[in-house]
Parts: C-alpha cells; sequence; structure tokens
C-alpha cells in the first residue's frame, strides 16, 4: 500500500497537485475535509460524531480523523494506497496516522512538501476578486480582468472577500505555518521529508513530485 502524505500552506497548489499525482499514480485523493462531509452527510455514525463537534466550532478529535481515514483507506479503491491531500495537519495527528498505520503493516512511503515563500502565498491568496453582481473570478496577476477593478463580464465592480483580504490571509499563514512547520519536522526526522519548489509552474511542481517518488516523467502530459 502506497501512502503519500501532501504537504503545503494555504495557496501551495496542494489541491491541483493531488488532483494530478492521484490521476498518474491511480491512487485515490483523500482529504479529511471531503471525508467529513460525506460522513455527515450520509449519516454515518462517525459522521455524526463529527457534525456534532462541527456544530459547536470544535475541532474534531485526532481519533475520530483518522478512524474516519482509515474506514476509508478499507474500501476497495484504495486497496493499492491514496494521496492524503493536507492530512495530517499537527503532530499529533501524524503520530496517530503513523501508529494507525503500524498496525495495520504499512505506513507512509513519503511526505512531499511543497515549498512556496510567505511573499508568494500572499500574493496568491490575497490576490482573488469576485464582481460584485454575479461573483465571476478574477485574480490580480493570474487572470486579471481587461480593466482594473470592473468585470469584464457585466462591467460591476470587483469586490475582495474579507477573508481574501492581506492582513487576514497574513493572520491566517502565520498560524497555519506553524502547525505546518511541526509536521514537516515529524517526517524530516523519520527521513521521509522530500522538499519541492513550489513557486515553479505547475508542471514542473508535478514532474518533481514525481522525480521524489520515483516515478517516470516520459508519459506526463504537459497542460
Amino acid at each position: 500500500m502506497r501512502i503519500v502524505v501532501l504537504l503545503g500552506a494555504p495557496g501551495a497548489g496542494k489541491g491541483t497537485q493531488a488532483h494530478v499525482l492521484a490521476e498518474r499514480l491511480g491512487l485515490p485523493r483523500i482529504a479529511t475535509g471531503d471525508l467529513f462531509r460525506a460522513a455527515v452527510r450520509e449519516g454515518t455514525p462517525r459522521g455524526v460524531e463529527a457534525q456534532g463537534y462541527m456544530e459547536r466550532g470544535a475541532l474534531v478529535p485526532d481519533e475520530v480523523t483518522v478512524a474516519m481515514l482509515l474506514e476509508r483507506l478499507a474500501l476497495p479503491d484504495a486497496a493499492g494506497g491514496a494521496i492524503l491531500d493536507g492530512f495530517p495537519r499537527t503532530r499529533a495527528q501524524a503520530e496517530a496516522l503513523d501508529a494507525a498505520l503500524h498496525g495495520r503493516a504499512t505506513g507512509v512511503e513519503a511526505a512531499l512538501l511543497i515549498d512556496v515563500p510567505v511573499a508568494d502565498l500572499l500574493a496568491r491568496l490575497s490576490g482573488r476578486w469576485l464582481c460584485a453582481a454575479a461573483g465571476h473570478p478574477y485574480h490580480e496577476t493570474a487572470d486579471a480582468p481587461r480593466v482594473a477593478g470592473v468585470c469584464d463580464i457585466d462591467g460591476s465592480p470587483l469586490i475582495q472577500r474579507d477573508d481574501d483580504r492581506p492582513e487576514v490571509v497574513r493572520a491566517r499563514l502565520e498560524k497555519q505555518l506553524g502547525a505546518l512547520g511541526d509536521v514537516v519536522g515529524h517526517y524530516r526526522a523519520a527521513g521521509l521529508l522530500q522538499i519541492v519548489d513550489g513557486s515553479r509552474p505547475i508542471d514542473d511542481v508535478t514532474a518533481a513530485l514525481l522525480e521524489a517518488l520515483g516515478e517516470p516523467l516520459a508519459e506526463l502530459p504537459r497542460s
């Protein structure tokens, strides 16, 4: 069973790369947020338990999260392993995952960190804008409107969500980068950490991730 942990700060491109790696390696992408939503929607015992915490605004305990993850790994499509997108988020979760996988006579094959400078993360996350009329998305650098501050489609003004404002993004990053550093340290100590430069183009990041896993690159499609 191949268990690959994909790590990175918000805005580093984990989601994009997780989907690409999952398709390339023939493994399911598993994100705990998706697991929570599916379990709640289906009304499973774990979902009911998790929902109780979420409705109180509390964090779902690590043992519940890991148990839900193990249930997902037991499904037929994960028989060969999985790409874990953004999990574990804390050192305690990493340790709990190690213990649970050890009980199944397996473990994490590699922890891949998509490393992006904080300044770049701020630019990526705080550069997002939406048109006031219909929510058409734009980005200051990646997908700018033809006229600054004006939607190309309906001419309405562009607005920025409160949680995309630079000061909010910076505060969120500072909080999350501390926990990420703990997880990175855990996998570095275990000899499983591989760091990839996430500031490069998407295809180059994908190629570096595959190379870190010892995968051939000849058939890698170019976007």
